[in-house]
């Protein structure tokens, strides 16, 4: 149980920084806008390429984040796992003084119940199992997740040029897309 707080404790820290970094991101794009207001283009470039690093850095972290959690989960599955043994050892020693005890019928209700827990017991663990890992691989549309991340980049190529002055338009929207381009080839 020790090394489930310290998972969850390490996904949280992730996560932390995961926030961290979109923060410095913001400011970063900020920092773009006032260059080119500016007019000037080498520190605007500068700033774009911090940007990216901090999205970059910011998805690697809430991936690591993601990985952690589900790990911990696997974790917490098996210390379930453990609890549930150690009480159905303890049952297996009721029923064997039970059934010292017990007449041949009621024995075998006893165990006809207790195989009909145990099979309900295993429908449960197995389906338990089965969420866990669904849980951890995508389960959204790939072609919802593609559309999103296409309209975003148009969005954001679309502001961008808006606050570009005339002229220069085409070369650092070309250098916008190709970055784009590099951020979705990491994801």
């Amino acid at each position: 149980e020790k090394h489930l707080f310290n998972l969850k404790f390490a996904a949280k820290e992730l996560n932390r920084n995961s926030k961290k970094c979109d923060k410095e991101e913001k400011a970063e794009k900020a920092k773009i806008k006032k260059a080119i207001q500016k007019g000037n283009m080498e520190v605007a470039r500068i700033h774009a390429e911090n940007a990216i690093r901090q999205k970059n850095q910011a998805i690697n972290f809430l991936r690591m984040s993601a990985r952690v959690d589900a790990v911990a989960a696997r974790v917490q599955t098996a210390v379930t796992m453990g609890k549930v043994t150690k009480s159905m050892a303890g049952v297996v020693k009721s029923m064997d003084a039970t059934l010292k005890s017990m007449n041949l019928e009621k024995i075998s209700a006893l165990m006809d119940k207790f195989e009909h827990q145990f099979e309900t017991l295993d429908v449960q663990t197995q389906q338990m199992e089965d969420t866990m890992s669904n849980t951890t691989t995508l389960t959204t549309p790939q072609n919802q997740v593609d559309m999103l991340l296409q309209e975003m980049a148009d969005e954001a190529g679309l502001d961008l040029n808006m606050e570009l002055p005339q002229g220069q338009t085409g070369s650092v929207s070309t250098s916008v897309a190709s970055a784009e381009q590099v951020n979705v080839a990491f994801q």
